[in-house]
């Protein structure tokens, strides 16, 4: 909406054209986001407990989380709005990309929501049955997925983009790029749930790779950078560096709040959310591995679970981890809190400066 006010007031004022620049707006969002996150998140945490919308901490978890039962959650919500609002100021609402990520920022946010409320107000730990969690999210993919797939301008738009090498690139077609993107999209939204389980944890991974995917979308949509860096073109994916702006800022806001000791949880609202967007814009920016690169992390975390589900049952109650996610197992080996979420982070830092290397090293 700002966008649109200065492209109108440029026709009288030329100084007002400085707004058209996706990289003065990438900066903006990012500060309006964190601006509404950090004004916002007092009143947020009040609201939250008065109505007693604290987290329910499992029986089966780490013993020293039993501390943090009673904390308001679903503090994720805060993040989702700051960014829709944010989003819906500076970034251009004629382009698609941004509409398609929104759909399925908040859709998944949505999700989250109803299953965050399920463990408030009923006081179950679990939620929102597996099943349906994951048919919902499945169907907002898929239908996200099967938009980029029909919409795609270019069979360059298609392509699964091998980083590291500038001629290396498969063909997937419009069925399996729809497949890709489906999986990507799901995917990355459960993989950052599950590293949602420490006092920041989760969330400056996310800044961090929302910071390195506005590059990504900057150079995406540039013919000139995308030309000599051998990315493909994508007409449009730029103004998705704005979005990335918008969770920089709005994960940084929350972070002043869920910084350890969390004053507030961000719950599946915004975990699931979050990770959606991030799959959505990897796959419009044609940069499906990079994310998988750059989001090892939360990759990690992900497969930790799966081994230890998968070797729990051939097994007979044997465990490779002692818990399950993989911050929990080395809680349980005796790293502090603290300990576990920064080293994390100075992981997650490592790869993705690795996955930015990726547009020159090829």
């Amino acid at each position: 909406m700002l966008l649109e006010l200065a492209l109108w007031l440029s026709q009288d004022i030329r100084g007002f054209n400085v707004f058209g620049y996706i990289t003065l707006r990438t900066v903006l969002a990012a500060l309006t986001a964190l601006a509404i996150s950090l004004i916002a998140g007092p009143g947020v945490i009040r609201w939250l407990t008065a109505k007693k919308i604290g987290q329910a901490v499992r029986d089966n978890g780490p013993k020293s989380h039993l501390t943090k039962a009673g904390t308001p959650t679903m503090g994720g919500a805060l993040i989702l709005i700051s960014i829709g609002i944010t989003v819906l100021l500076w970034g251009d609402l004629r382009n698609d990309y941004v509409w398609v990520t929104l759909f399925v920022t908040l859709g998944f946010g949505a999700v989250g929501w109803v299953d965050d409320w399920r463990k408030v107000v009923h006081r179950d730990p679990k939620g929102l049955a597996s099943r349906w969690k994951y048919l919902w999210t499945s169907l907002i993919a898929l239908a996200a997925a099967i938009y980029l797939g029909v919409t795609a301008a270019t069979p360059a738009q298609t392509e699964l983009i091998v980083p590291f090498f500038k001629a290396v690139s498969y063909p997937l077609g419009v069925v399996g790029f729809i497949a890709l993107s489906y999986f990507v999209i799901n995917g990355t939204s459960h993989a950052v749930n599950l590293t949602d389980g420490l006092d920041g944890l989760a969330i400056m991974p996310t800044v961090m790779v929302a910071g390195a995917l506005a590059i990504f979308a900057y150079v995406a949509g540039h013919v000139g950078f995308s030309k000599y860096l051998g990315v493909p073109y994508v007409a449009g994916a730029g103004e998705l560096a704005v979005f990335c702006g918008a969770i920089c800022g709005a994960g940084l806001g929350f972070l002043w709040f869920n910084a350890y000791p969390a004053e507030v949880f961000m719950g599946d609202v915004g975990a699931l959310g979050l990770g959606a967007a991030l799959g959505t814009i990897a796959v419009i920016v044609r940069q499906e591995i990079v994310l998988f690169i750059m989001g090892g992390l939360f990759v990690a975390e992900t497969l930790s679970v799966m081994l230890q589900v998968l070797y729990f049952k051939a097994t007979g109650g044997k465990r490779i981890f002692r818990m399950a996610p993989l911050h929990h197992h080395y809680e349980l080996s005796g790293w502090k809190e603290t300990q576990v979420v920064v080293r994390f982070w100075i992981i997650t830092i490592m790869l993705v400066l690795f996955g930015l290397s990726t547009l020159k090293l090829r």
